[in-house]
């Protein structure tokens, strides 16, 4: 009887406790969500007001819309609405082909500001930069309109002009530059091969990029004559805005056998993700330099951030946009959908570079364009006097005709590299690390077999010189 009484007593009390626990739980929720309902109801009260009472009759559809896209865009820059018609856009665009000026823009304290322009559009052509900010449109003001309204405005038909005003640092006035719409056609990755360096130029990551990058790749491995005769990899991620999470994955996952690539963290543990490399390295692990600049954003820090931490690429170039979040759309009714931005991505070692960007492992300015001086060139083009140029002088009696010719080359081929520090001296600055690594590779391979031909006993003899 009297355990009973102790287990009755035992279940009073904490039943009492739960109770005392759990009421005003109960009490703050209910507060919370009447709160959220008299904000609707707010909402609903100014939109009839609008409605009934706006000097001029407005489209609900429009309104609504207008509504949407205010509460997304006020989380960050890169939320947004996106209508139907943009949706639509947008899914073509992740496919490589599209229409407009090829500039990538984000939002900055109420002005667009340029990311980046794309390789071969008209905004590259007419000479836009990154961190140029865009103040009118044919003579029409940006300020207070958000970045879809300031989008729309350079929208057109293929072929028709558009006027834009930039701000620029450096410049003390704004000017106006005109461009002429056009279809957009992006090849994500164009190969080269500049002396025996492999150059990689991705342009962007949609669905074209990775297997860009193969085809890329193996067509410039052939013209060297085989990945024996490669120096290294130029991987040139500069003025890249970034796009889809799943190539920037692929590409970085083509150069590295193992690890992790990058994670993912968003609100909720559960909806957290790691991506991990898998074996196999398309580059056989030649050494890899990856360029970047202010421009290079997103998916291409994401690849940035991976070779980085693994140590498998030397970073050259300027710091990067920092742009270090995830976006996920999602489709609603009526055909439109949402950007909202669900977690925040990390790079292997952990780091996030959100509003930081990626510094580079060396960092390299490119130098601004000089204006032509046909007298400096002309004087630069002298020929400067050498031994060679004395009367009389001993012939070389240490080269055959054949290494003569080769030496002839190897000094063409130097001059050669030295006009592309004239045109890109970025890229020229990474051609000369991989073409020093190579060198201390062949140097010490060389040393390395002497030392195992040599016998232990005898030490090599050295000759004096004559």
């Amino acid at each position: 009887m009297k355990k009973f009484v102790m287990a009755a007593l035992g279940g009073t009390v904490a039943g009492a406790l739960i109770s005392a626990q759990v009421a005003p739980l109960l009490a703050q929720e209910t507060t919370k969500s009447s709160s959220v309902y008299e904000q609707l109801d707010l909402f609903g009260d100014i939109f009839e007001r609008i409605r009934s009472d706006y000097v001029e009759p407005v489209d609900d559809k429009k309104l609504i819309e207008a509504a949407i896209n205010g509460m997304l865009s006020s989380l960050d820059p890169h939320s947004s609405y996106l209508p139907p018609d943009d949706y639509a856009d947008m899914k073509v665009q992740t496919r490589g082909s599209f229409g407009g000026l090829g500039i990538e823009v984000t939002q900055e304290n109420g002005a667009v500001k340029v990311v980046s322009p794309m390789d071969g559009t008209p905004a590259a052509a007419a000479g836009i930069q990154t961190g140029d900010f865009i103040t009118a449109v044919d003579g029409e003001s940006l300020m207070g309109l958000s970045l879809d309204q300031a989008v729309d405005k350079m929208r057109g038909p293929v072929g028709s002009e558009i006027t834009v005003t930039i701000v620029r640092d450096g410049q003390q006035e704004p000017f106006d530059v005109t461009m002429t719409r056009d279809t957009i056609k992006l090849t994500a990755v164009k190969g080269r091969l500049e002396g025996k360096t492999v150059v990689l130029r991705i342009t962007t990551f949609n669905d074209q990029t990775f297997p860009n990058l193969q085809d890329s790749l193996k067509k410039a491995v052939a013209d060297a004559g085989g990945m024996d005769k490669v120096d290294g990899i130029v991987i040139d991620l500069r003025n890249n805005p970034g796009g889809l999470l799943t190539q920037a994955i692929a590409v970085s996952d083509a150069f590295l056998d193992k690890g992790e690539i990058v994670s993912t963290r968003g609100r909720k543990p559960e909806d957290s993700e790691r991506f991990n490399a898998t074996p196999g390295d398309l580059a056989d692990g030649k050494p890899i330099v990856v360029l970047i600049n202010g421009g290079s954003a997103s998916a291409s820090e994401i690849v940035t951030g991976a070779l980085q931490d693994h140590h498998r690429a030397i970073v050259v170039g300027t710091k990067s946009f920092g742009k270090g979040s995830v976006q996920t759309v999602m489709p609603i009714k009526g055909e439109g959908a949402m950007r909202l931005t669900t977690a925040r991505y990390y790079t292997p070692s952990g780091r996030s570079i959100q509003s930081l960007g990626i510094a580079p492992d060396i960092v390299v300015p490119q130098p601004a364009a000089q204006p032509e001086n046909p007298d400096a060139q002309a004087e630069d083009q002298q020929k400067t006097r050498s031994e060679a140029d004395l009367r009389g002088v001993l012939s070389n009696d240490s080269m055959t005709e054949d290494e003569k010719k080769q030496a002839e080359e190897e000094r063409a081929k130097a001059e050669e590299a030295a006009k592309l520090r004239l045109e890109d001296y970025q890229l020229a600055y990474a051609i000369d690390i991989l073409k020093g690594l190579s060198v201390m590779g062949a140097d010490v391979g060389a040393t390395e077999h002497a030392e195992a031909a040599a016998p232990a006993d005898k030490p090599t003899e050295a000759k004096p010189a004559n």
